[in-house]
């Protein structure tokens, strides 16, 4: 069924959002022009669109555990490899977009919480090649599939952690010193998203980046990003609809949030 409230912030963001014209912000107009729409090709953005054409074909058949929001197209437990991939995966353009936010910022760590069956994670390793990536996901047989997917990139080194993510992520962020690029995709209700900002707030710097998943996914998400968009320690954001963008700049002398077309 088609949610029209979705359809309805889609069409508002589309007509308050800028493109890289009219930005005044130099750091916002530099990643929207050099990051956000490069559209120039990448080796591997074929590598990995590879493996998801295998997932999209995989007929096997895995129970899946949700502990989060659920999908809103599927919540069958029982669930076909190629049906997730083709319902639950990033779409090429937002995972390439993670591959090159990554690449940017070269961040020595990684969080990603919701792993599901590996694909972003692939583009986030491609990105930072030297950064170590501790990737979550709550379902054991989706986390079983990623394992293959990252045997089958040749990635053995990522750390994939399956369980809860209220058991694993303060015991992650305790072990590092501190914070430098955390995507969260993982149970999309704003009480966990609030939470899951709140314990990183302590471990963020200067070159941190948080991106949030599905900021307009339902009331409640869109009541948690404004109010990580208002926290204190927030400086500039940069909603693109589908996700948002976190930035801990110092020397600003009021926040910036922008909408940005893409």
């Amino acid at each position: 069924m088609l949610n029209f409230r979705f359809v309805k912030d889609y069409l508002f963001h589309r007509i308050r959002a800028k493109s890289r014209h009219g930005l005044h912000s130099p750091f916002v107009y530099q990643l929207v022009d050099s990051v956000i729409y490069d559209q120039s090709a990448q080796k591997t953005y074929h590598e990995i669109e590879n493996i998801r054409e295998k997932l999209l074909v995989d007929n096997r058949v895995i129970t899946v555990t949700d502990l989060g929001a659920g999908s809103q197209l599927n919540n069958n437990r029982q669930k076909r490899i190629g049906d997730i991939a083709a319902n639950a995966l990033k779409q090429p353009k937002l995972a390439q977009l993670l591959y090159r936010l990554a690449a940017r910022f070269k961040p020595r760590n990684i969080i990603e919480l919701g792993t599901c069956l590996g694909i972003t994670t692939l583009y986030l390793q491609e990105g930072a090649p030297n950064a170590h990536i501790y990737t979550m996901e709550g379902c054991p047989q989706t986390a079983g599939i990623a394992q293959e997917t990252f045997a089958q990139a040749g990635f053995r080194e990522i750390e994939l952690i399956t369980g809860n993510f209220d058991d694993n992520l303060p015991a992650v962020i305790r072990k590092l010193d501190q914070l430098d690029f955390v995507f969260v995709d993982g149970n999309h209700q704003k009480d966990a998203t609030l939470k899951y900002f709140g314990w990183c707030l302590p471990k963020v710097h200067e070159g941190t980046l948080l991106i949030f998943d599905d900021i307009y996914w339902s009331e409640g998400m869109k009541e948690a990003w404004a109010q990580i968009k208002a926290h204190p320690q927030v400086t500039v954001t940069v909603d693109l609809f589908w996700i948002g963008l976190v930035f801990f700049k110092s020397g600003r002398a009021e926040k910036e949030h922008f909408k940005i077309r893409y």
